[in-house]
């Protein structure tokens, strides 16, 4: 109560003009904070809020309540979210496992309300969890009403609650640390690669989930290792996905270089949970992210391009940062073409792995098309802006295209059955914790149990 009462004090007595970003540099193992700019203003989190869809899940697992082999099923509910999703049918069974990936890497919006609903048996259930484990972890700005960060005004977070969130992911699930930093996606012939280019460009990443609706500009929550050393960076209100790359870049450097030259003369910050939180309504960056004044849509799937020259904020790269060492580095000289080659992870529905080509393009017919038909070989249309997106976006005050853009809403399919994947094959969602409990018996209404397979062979 005295907390609060502080916080309302100080802000009346300093007004606060409103930011139209968010910097924030931790240290994974100390929790040091080492460059902070706005980052206890409340944020609309977008995507990133799929960090703690991850966390819930996980802590599910670690309670023995599901497993990563858990097959749930796919709900209207989850295939009306739009505009990213992979689209499955009504009745489609995709595991924990799957979902997971699916979620992290593509920023499905239907993969985390499968997950909400498997695990709490609703996403309003769901959201509580959300919110309860944001309180333990000392997430004092954030409030979650929904699982896949889909504009909501309601929904908030700071950077130094996602930097909190971002540490227990890593301290409380090493034994799931590839779920952050998967390079991409492979379903049937079509391959999706994470929006997190970082992954790809910036030597020593490892992490972790990119967010962007108009409301909150362009976000990241990134994480990097070198030489023992792993920081976590966020950016919140980027003014492009290239620009959000580069500044999260920039920060990261700016923690391996720590240490060194007269870096000891940087006042000292204390670390992340110490970050005193500001009582002030959410920054809005509608107009400056999605405004007329843009050459193209803002969206999240942008190509992510290493340049040194650009004419506005939504050019690849153009950005530099102010007021730090001098000289600054280019972006190319932070951000490689290609720093790694991995081979993308296979994800499929049903229990079992697709062993042949015929199976594997069996299951492309999962994917709901134009009323409810299969449509084989797409996960989702590209979006692309229309009235009724537009209708939607004046409506509500951070309403905004997710990810992609905005898009036309599939019409809902007739629920109906749908046969059981191909029995050969490994089983996938293998888990890298240890002995694996006994599955307990579901109980939300989107569960369903698999039929006995053999042991899950390492992912």
């Amino acid at each position: 109560m005295l907390f609060g009462l502080l916080i309302a004090t100080t802000s009346a007595l300093f007004p606060f003009a409103a930011a139209s970003e968010a910097l924030l540099l931790v240290e994974v193992d100390s929790g040091k904070v080492l460059h902070a700019e706005n980052a206890t203003s409340p944020w609309y989190p977008a995507s990133v809020t799929k960090l703690m869809t991850l966390y819930v899940t996980l802590r599910a697992v670690k309670d023995g309540r599901i497993t990563l082999d858990t097959p749930f099923k796919v709900s209207a509910n989850a295939l009306a979210q739009s505009p990213t999703k992979m689209g499955f049918k009504v009745g489609t069974i995709v595991t924990v496992d799957n979902a997971i990936k699916m979620m992290m890497v593509k920023s499905a919006n239907d993969m985390a309300v499968l997950l909400a609903e498997g695990v709490s048996g609703s996403v309003d259930g769901f959201a509580a969890e959300m919110n309860a484990s944001a309180r333990r972890l000392g997430m004092v700005q954030s409030n979650f009403v929904n699982p896949n960060g889909l504009p909501a005004d309601e929904q908030t977070v700071s950077a130094r609650d996602l930097a909190i969130l971002a540490r227990a992911l890593i301290r409380e699930f090493p034994q799931y640390d590839d779920y952050w930093h998967l390079p991409g996606i492979r379903f049937g012939k079509r391959v999706i690669r994470n929006y997190n280019r970082l992954l790809d460009l910036y030597p020593g990443a490892d992490g972790m989930k990119t967010g962007f609706i108009c409301a909150s500009g362009f976000n990241l929550v990134a994480t990097a290792t070198r030489n023992g050393r792993r920081f976590i960076a966020v950016v919140l209100g980027a003014p492009s996905a290239s620009v959000r790359t580069y500044k999260a870049a920039k920060l990261l450097e700016e923690g391996f270089n720590s240490g060194t030259g007269l870096n000891w003369l940087t006042p000292a910050l204390g670390t992340v949970d110490q970050l005193v939180p500001l009582a002030v309504a959410p920054v809005n960056l509608r107009e400056q992210t999605c405004g007329p004044h843009r050459k193209r849509p803002a969206a999240e799937d942008e190509e992510v391009t290493v340049s040194n020259n650009g004419e506005d904020g939504s050019s690849p790269l153009a950005f530099m940062l102010q007021n730090l060492r001098s000289p600054n580095p280019k972006p190319s000289q932070l951000l490689g073409q290609q720093v790694t080659a991995l081979p993308p992870v296979d994800v499929f529905v049903g229990t079992v792995k697709p062993t042949s080509a015929a199976a594997a393009a069996a299951q492309e017919a999962q994917i709901a098309g134009p009323k409810g038909k299969a449509k084989r070989g797409k996960l989702a249309k590209k979006p692309t802006p229309d009235a009724d997106a537009k209708a939607s976006a004046e409506a509500a005050p951070n309403a905004a295209p997710a990810e992609t853009g905005a898009a036309k809403t599939a019409a809902k399919p007739k629920p109906k059955k749908t046969a059981a994947a191909p029995a050969d094959g490994a089983a996938a969602g293998a888990t890298k914790s240890s002995t694996p409990k006994p599955r307990p018996k579901p109980t939300a209404p989107n569960t369903v149990t698999a039929p006995a397979k053999p042991a899950p062979a390492q992912q």
